[in-house]
């Protein structure tokens, strides 16, 4: 299977799960983002584990889309493809190219997450590029959608147990898993605040609060 972290700019977790998984050192995890790191903004294929640089917003899809297409052309019935979008990313017409061309390939073997946060660079989806009908959108494309907590990880569970239910209940639809989530959940002082889209909270207070109210909230 193949996981394609679309949006790029989220590269700290998935860096955080490579490292854990044995792909490079733990300890490397504490030169992300520095000069010269291979850990750097957005994720690069330079590192071990990384197929794909991401975080050039709208590629993501249609990479994963030519994954999926490979490998239904192989005959790997069981092979699957997940892509992670940001919503803002949905912005571009890459994305869409590439959902036309799931639909008509017929790629059940594609499985899209997308972090519906409403926000995007410098201001909320609404005020830069109106979504619409998000979910309507994407089954007007011919995709299987699911709407879920994407703060909640059993309902993320559930909806990846439900998309493998799927390729057997409608074996000719990709599947759109939107996401609603809360940017900064957890955190009050950063949730829904589009200054926390960019920031991260510095050592001192902000620092201090933000993971006692994620200890707390954990317990």
């Amino acid at each position: 299977d193949r996981l394609i972290l679309s949006k790029g700019h989220a590269g700290a977790a998935l860096y955080g799960a490579l490292a854990e998984e044995g792909f490079f050192p733990v300890d490397e995890l504490k030169t992300h983002y520095a000069d010269g790191s291979r850990l750097s903004g957005h994720v690069s294929h330079h590192l071990p584990g990384v197929d794909f640089s991401t975080g050039s917003l709208g590629h993501g899809l249609s990479v994963g889309a030519g994954m999926a297409y490979a490998a239904k052309k192989d005959r790997r019935a069981d092979h699957k493809v997940y892509v992670v979008l940001g919503d803002g990313e949905c912005n571009e017409g890459s994305v869409w190219e590439a959902a036309l061309f799931a639909n008509h390939f017929r790629l059940n073997n594609l499985i899209a997450i997308v972090d519906h946060n409403h926000m995007q660079s410098l201001d909320f989806n609404d005020n830069t590029m109106e979504l619409g009908d998000f979910s309507g959108k994407w089954r007007t494309f011919g995709w299987n959608v699911m709407e879920i907590n994407g703060n909640d990880h059993t309902e993320l569970r559930l909806a990846f147990q439900k998309a493998e239910a799927n390729k057997e209940k409608e074996p000719h639809k990709p599947t759109m898993v939107i996401a609603n989530t809360v940017k900064g959940c957890g955190v009050s002082f950063m949730e829904n605040d589009i200054l926390w889209h960019y920031r991260f909270p510095h050592d001192g207070w902000e620092y201090d609060c933000a993971v006692d109210e994620l200890y707390k909230k954990k317990t």
